[in-house]
């Protein structure tokens, strides 16, 4: 027996106790959970500057995101472990209906290297709210998080309640092979694929949060300097290594100018306001890898060589995993960066003339994670709203939607993901709505006239029923 087979078994023996546990317990491990995070922060934010150039602060507004959570979750799983009663209905008539949430059983958590913190916690949160056992999947390509998480996880659980897996491509191929009742990925498309195929062998349920082309739609009425700014920090942000990063700008063609004009300034008064230069930012984080890097510099050029226009930065160091904040413009749909999910700090500026243009530009794209809109007109963004789709969207700002807000279910549709995380919403995902119906056995509501052989009275009933 492979050593991962036989933790996952671990895992999967503790399923039952997990299941029966209180809220109150559960509540605990959540803790236990958080003050080892805090404990750890300092490590935290070091492993987050030396994996992706991170100030500490961006790194605890991670963490703070995994606190809302515990925060909330906290509060509530006392209601949400309690049966829940439902309304009857006429053909339910005498009887008592519920729902109960039970675990799922074992989860497995394969978690990208953006946000890693967050990423490993949150979804660990849901399902040990839920009652299930957890397995961690951190990213390879961000290993002093790895490794810290892994330590954290250790500490608070036992490992036959909670375990992480570190390794790379054969590590997840052998924990998808395992009969896990739920898997929650955070990544990208041909993985999802692939994660999708894996969890059908074994009837598991899926959760994917898969990114995807996020636009912005900036009409005639928008207040640009507002959206210029928020679209700067949106686009630099992590480097542009969000999963709700704004991707590219459908702006009416009558405010495109200036548009490129303010955000190009933004993105220095923002990122260079000591003008030492944005490469020398503190607040200009850095592409994960030498291989992302090497693709999104390629994805400009290809751009470039097909005639795109640079409006501001473009400059890279291969060495230093740095990408100069770039905005590009006069973009055509045979450019590689308009198909491919850039996950960088470069963003596309396209023109639209007409409402039905700009709905246009953005069918060619998958339907995305998020969607952003800026405009003063409510009919304009109610009308944007209604004729596009994505898994999330925001009017007059951008990367505000996720981890903010607990009411708010979190996830993407059709090629950007499926199912939902955060707050209630999360525990449901990671549990199985058990529908529960209580037959009471006196004469009064015990009815049996729907047995064979029927009586006059319920046939007619029934074919009542049909008009």
């Amino acid at each position: 027996m492979s050593e991962i087979k036989k933790r996952f078994e671990e895992l999967q023996s503790s399923t039952l106790k997990l299941r029966n546990s209180s809220a109150e317990e559960r509540i605990e491990k959540l803790q236990s959970i958080w003050q080892g995070i805090i404990a750890r922060k300092e490590d935290l934010f070091k492993a987050g500057a030396e994996e992706r150039g991170c100030h500490e602060v961006d790194i605890a507004a991670e963490l703070v995101m995994v606190k809302g959570e515990i925060d909330y979750v906290s509060k509530h799983l006392a209601k949400w472990v309690k049966p829940q009663k439902v309304k009857g209905s006429l053909s339910s008539f005498g009887k008592k209906s519920e729902i109960r949430y039970q675990s799922k059983g074992v989860v497995l958590n394969i978690a990208a290297y953006n946000a890693p913190t967050a990423e490993c916690f949150v979804p660990a949160i849901a399902a040990i709210a839920a009652g299930n056992a957890i397995a961690i999947k951190p990213s390879e390509f961000a290993p002093a998080s790895a490794q810290i998480i892994e330590e954290i996880i250790h500490e608070a659980l036992p490992r036959s309640e909670a375990d992480v897996f570190q390794g790379g491509v054969k590590v997840s191929q052998e924990l998808l092979a395992q009969p896990f009742n739920h898997i929650y990925y955070t990544g990208g498309n041909n993985v999802g694929k692939i994660v999708m195929k894996a969890a059908a062998d074994h009837f598991a349920s899926v959760t994917l949060e898969m990114g995807g082309k996020s636009p912005v739609i900036i009409d005639e009425t928008a207040d640009l300097e507002n959206a210029a700014t928020k679209l700067a920090w949106g686009r630099v942000m992590n480097a542009g290594q969000v999963c709700i990063a704004p991707e590219y700008v459908v702006v009416h063609e009558s405010r495109q100018a200036e548009f490129q004009k303010l955000i190009s300034d933004k993105i220095q008064a923002l990122y260079n306001s000591k003008g030492d230069g944005l490469e020398n930012s503190e607040y200009v984080p850095r592409i994960i890898n030498a291989r992302h890097h090497k693709r999104i510099t390629g994805l400009i050029k290809d751009a470039v060589k097909k005639g795109a226009t640079i409006v501001t930065g473009g400059k890279a160091d291969a060495k230093d995993r740095y990408i100069e904040p770039t905005v590009l413009t006069d973009m055509t749909e045979d450019m590689d960066i308009m198909n491919e999910e850039v996950f960088g700090p470069v963003m596309a500026v396209l023109p639209y003339k007409t409402r039905e243009q700009a709905l246009e530009i953005i069918s060619h794209r998958p339907n995305p994670l998020a969607m952003y809109i800026y405009s003063k007109d409510d009919e304009a963004i109610e009308y944007f709203l209604t004729n596009t789709s994505s898994g999330s969207a925001v009017v007059n700002n951008n990367c505000v939607q996720a981890g903010t807000n607990p009411n708010l279910p979190f996830g993407g549709v059709g090629a950007s993901g499926m199912g939902r995380s955060g707050g209630f919403e999360g525990f449901k995902e990671m549990s199985n709505a058990r529908s529960i119906m209580h037959q009471p056995l006196d004469r009064f509501r015990d009815i049996l006239m729907m047995l064979p052989p029927y009586s006059e009275k319920y046939q007619n009933l029934i074919m009542k029923g049909l008009k």
